[in-house]
């Protein structure tokens, strides 16, 4: 298990770092200021502005803080497939995954490295809602990774403009621009290419990703309608605004673990170490690991997010769903299709013209 990931560690970190140091070569010119949201997995907004110039050294930050993002991400996906390949309890992964944020923040709050965050109960309910989303985009995943090829649920997964589409035109009135519609076009399109032609297709890994879509997209929309403009708590900047929904989130995940699950994946940990395939070390280091690289890709993106503009930002999503997916084969040896690889490409090179689209009608 760790031989695996090292070995897909070795070669996809390299091309992770080459395509970095390309994305933020060519990209680091362009400077405006915008806000940047945090995708599929994660989190808030924060302003940004991309200097205007900071030499080799701002290139060499730039792209270090990328290639954590994209290292951290694929550890995550490999570390997760891993745990939900042995133990079919996805709704108690997901809890444990969002719980072990929590020893992360709250030492830095108690320490002071970090302001925490002050929120009344009113705030907090009014952050309630935003976290249930929050939770379905997490849950939602973990169950599309374990029912189906890591591949096939970020392929799924790019689908999510179309949702964010239809729901900010119901929910927000929000009518966009044609030219944002038509790549919705290529997003489907591929999608469906890729569904059908996918080896390792079930219906539960479709709908999984799907609920992770639908539930990203609401949290957006969710976040316009009751935050815009309004100031809430103290020091509820982008990254404790992150970690006080990763708290509510596994506040929320525990009753329906219990309800879905009960305790039996304690049972089931227990007849791995019968088997003597796994030690109760090997195990918890494997679910710790989940979790660690679930949290750190999200604070990581946060650094390299905050340093690009929306044209780098949409690019770099690209490349990390690209490399993510190679990195999943690889270590995975899943088969792909060429219908699937036809399919994933036209979906994944649809959310870079969708990216792009709604960069240029916000100029």
């Amino acid at each position: 298990m760790g031989k695996l990931a090292a070995v897909v560690f070795v070669r996809i970190g390299q091309v992770s770092n080459t395509l970095s140091w390309i994305l933020c070569c060519l990209l680091r010119k362009v400077n405006s200021q915008t806000a940047i949201a945090l995708s599929s997995t994660g989190g808030a907004k924060a302003k940004a502005e991309e200097p205007a110039g900071g030499g080799l050294m701002e290139t060499l930050q730039v792209g270090f803080y990328f290639a954590l993002w994209y290292l951290f991400n694929i550890a995550y996906n490999i570390y997760n497939k891993q745990a939900l390949n042995v133990l079919d309890y996805p709704w108690t992964v997901a809890t444990l995954q969002m719980a072990t944020g929590i020893a992360y923040f709250v030492p830095l709050w108690l320490l002071g490295i970090r302001k925490a965050p002050k929120l009344n109960a009113s705030e907090l309910k009014t952050l309630l809602p935003i976290a249930f989303c929050h939770t379905g985009v997490h849950v939602g995943a973990v169950i599309a990774l374990g029912a189906g090829a890591v591949s096939f649920a970020h392929i799924v997964k790019a689908s999510e403009p179309v949702v964010t589409c239809a729901l900010n035109a119901v929910l927000l009135g929000q009518i966009l621009p044609l030219p944002v519609y038509l790549t919705l076009l290529p997003i489907i399109g591929g999608v469906a290419i890729a569904s059908m032609k996918e080896l390792s297709f079930t219906f539960l890994a479709l709908a999984s990703a799907m609920l992770s879509n639908v539930s990203s997209a609401a949290r957006g929309v969710l976040s316009k309608k009751t935050m815009s403009g309004k100031k809430i708590g103290e020091n509820l900047d982008a990254q404790n605004l992150y970690a006080v929904l990763t708290a509510m989130s596994t506040i929320i995940l525990i009753p329906f673990m219990l309800a879905f699950e009960g305790t039996g994946m304690f049972k089931a940990c227990g007849d791995l170490v019968a088997s003597g395939k796994f030690t109760r070390k090997s195990i918890f280091a494997l679910l710790g690991l989940g979790g660690a690289t679930y949290y750190a890709y999200n604070e990581v993106a946060f650094l390299a997010l905050g340093k690009v503009n929306p044209v780098t930002h949409a690019v770099g999503n690209t490349i990390k769903r690209v490399v993510i997916i190679v990195a999943s084969v690889i270590a995975f040896k899943t088969p792909m299709s060429t219908g699937s690889i036809i399919g994933s490409s036209i979906a994944i090179f649809g959310t870079l013209l969708y990216s792009l689209a709604m960069n240029a009608t916000k100029k």
